[in-house]
């Protein structure tokens, strides 16, 4: 449960920390922001300060920022020229509507870098943590074969010393079919046994060896400039998987199956398998069994992805803001956005179609981890 209320926090705090740089970006450019609320429809709650009512609104899916003249159909009143975003010039725009998504991967960066600060890196060694029985059915791996045993240690693999389990990896790679003396240490004792390594064949279709073990790990403190480097690489492989998944997301027999969803059929691959605030707070309640620290990375993920969608090219979301100002720049003139309201239409449809269905999976078939 507190896992939970935590996950319920973190994402209003997310969506509020976003929609804050919209907002202190428009004030310190001299734009007028009128309405900053958490969440949509009927409002529950708001309080006057200075020209902007802040609030909660009854729908907690999101959150805005009300900037007099972005939407360029509003009538602007007479003692609000000057103070409009449609006034205003390209950096000014720019970092209005881009200052959420920067924080965005901000607060990601931010949660990466103390999560590997703090609680470290799980490292394999070389111990055996586990043998793996069987290749298929009926074929037993090398190394049950040869009788290595969870708690062995690799000293040796074929005359060659292995400190690490990245360097024992790399000499059974390196020997597909071979026959290969495997030298540990059991129960403190030197112990060598002969194994024929198996020829895996990866999606390249090169042979690498293989044994049919799992290595034990050790937790490894780390200092600051380390967890920054690591955080920095995490954040760049989330956002490469995050596109992975939205191309995935977008296509056409994707689409199709996540709208069976809404007819009944629940069982959506994973791969596809949009998620509501709904199914991040069973996600938060179970952060007992999956561990805090993966509720953090999950956190982190939130964020990227939150920045990706919002910064695509796509008109009404912020990366469509700026598309329409940076062409305005580039070509020297205004763009017509009426033209622009199928696009904003199609937006918006695909946000709500992807929500509904989020919804309707985390409420009939609750995400298990």
């Amino acid at each position: 449960m507190a896992g939970g209320i935590l996950m319920i926090v973190a994402i209003a705090l997310f969506i509020m920390v976003h929609e804050a740089g919209h907002y202190f970006a428009a004030k310190a450019t001299g734009m007028k922001a009128t309405e900053f609320f958490l969440g949509f429809g009927p409002k529950i709650w708001s309080v006057q300060r200075g020209e902007t009512e802040f609030g909660v609104k009854a729908i907690p899916f999101g959150g805005y920022v009300r900037i007099v003249g972005m939407n360029p159909l509003e009538e602007v009143e007479p003692e609000d020229i000057g103070r409009t975003y449609r006034e205003a010039v390209f950096w000014k725009k720019s970092l209005v509507v881009l200052s959420g998504v920067v924080l965005n991967f901000a607060m990601a960066f931010l949660l990466l870098f103390f999560l590997f600060w703090f609680s470290g890196l799980s490292e394999p060694i070389t111990t055996i943590e586990e043998v793996r029985p069987e290749i298929s059915e009926g074929v037993a791996t090398p190394a049950a074969l040869a009788g290595l045993a969870a708690g062995d240690v690799i000293v040796a693999i074929d005359g060659i010393d292995v400190e690490t389990w990245e360097a024992a990896v790399d000499v059974i790679a390196a020997r597909p079919n071979r026959d290969v003396a495997i030298r540990v240490l059991r129960d403190g004792q030197p112990l060598t046994l002969q194994a024929t390594l198996a020829a895996s064949n990866p999606v390249s279709g090169e042979a690498i060896g293989f044994l049919g073990v799992s290595p034990g790990v050790t937790e490894v403190s780390i200092g600051p400039f380390r967890a920054l480097g690591l955080a920095g690489r995490a954040e760049l492989t989330i956002i490469d998987q995050s596109f992975q998944a939205i191309g995935r997301i977008v296509r056409p027999s994707a689409l199709a199956e996540l709208g069976g969803a809404l007819f009944g059929n629940t069982e959506v691959s994973d791969e596809i398998r949009p998620v509501s605030p709904i199914g991040l707070v069973q996600i938060g309640a179970q952060a007992n069994q999956v561990g805090f620290g993966n509720v953090v990375f999950i956190l982190a993920s939130v964020n990227i992805i939150l920045g990706i969608f919002n910064g695509l090219p796509l008109y009404p979301l912020d990366g469509g803001h700026f598309a329409v100002a940076l062409w305005e720049k580039v070509t020297g003139r205004e763009v017509n956005i009426r033209r622009l309201i199928p696009v904003a239409a199609a937006v918006i449809a695909l946000m709500l179609f992807l929500g509904v269905v989020a919804i309707v999976l985390d409420v009939a078939n609750p995400i298990s981890l």
